[in-house]
């Protein structure tokens, strides 16, 4: 992949989702753009009791610590308010965006339009660009508000792949269940790089 894909990882309960797909990735040698919402750091503190350092030097070393991958791929990390970054102008020639896992806050914004940090002006810039933009919500239920905001992004071109695993291919580990919605994630920019049994038919 020539250009480098856009990783957003929001406040959403998850973050194994980001980890894992990070990991997937960074095997592969993609170059991987990455940008983490405010919330995100909240949701590290409280659901894993990690301190997710605010610099984006210190926070590459942290990412691939998590994902378990020294070296390999290319991956450079933005902080949330650099709304000037290159990730936020539509000359950033990009291969699309996963935002894993997304929250509702951040689906209301940009089916609303708005771009109150980095994370959503680079999904914006993705809609009006026509690039891919694969949204990984992690809400249940869904209330009615959530589901027109996801119809709108929907509509607006994105994909949207809830964070729903299934179990046809006999998951072992809390890992295959995450892997299998990641895998269904990049499904949908055409990348192949999680080793998945994939249905077969009956």
């Amino acid at each position: 992949m020539a250009n480098p894909l856009i990783l957003g990882v929001t406040g959403a309960s998850g973050l194994i989702y980001a980890v894992r797909a990070l990991k997937f990735l960074l095997e592969a040698d993609y170059a991987i753009e990455l940008v983490a919402s405010k919330s995100a750091y909240m949701v590290w503190q409280a659901e894993q009791d990690i301190r997710m350092p605010p610099e984006p030097e210190q926070q590459e070393h942290f990412w691939r610590q998590q994902a378990g991958v020294a070296e390999g791929g290319k991956l450079m990390c933005h902080r949330s308010g650099d709304v000037g970054a290159a990730i936020a102008s539509g000359s950033f020639r990009t291969s699309g965006m996963v935002i894993i896992p997304c929250s509702m806050s951040t689906v209301a914004k940009l089916a609303a339009g708005l771009s109150s940090d980095l994370l959503e002006r680079a999904a914006d810039v993705q809609l009006k660009e026509g690039r891919q933009l694969v949204i990984v919500p992690r809400e249940t239920p869904f209330s009615l508000i959530h589901l027109r905001n996801l119809t709108t992004l929907a509509e607006a071109g994105a994909r949207i792949v809830p964070a729903i695993p299934a179990w046809y291919h006999n998951p072992q580990t809390i890992e295959d269940l995450v892997d299998f919605v990641v895998a269904r994630a990049f499904d949908q920019l055409d990348i192949d790089c999680i080793p998945m049994k994939r249905w077969q038919g009956g």
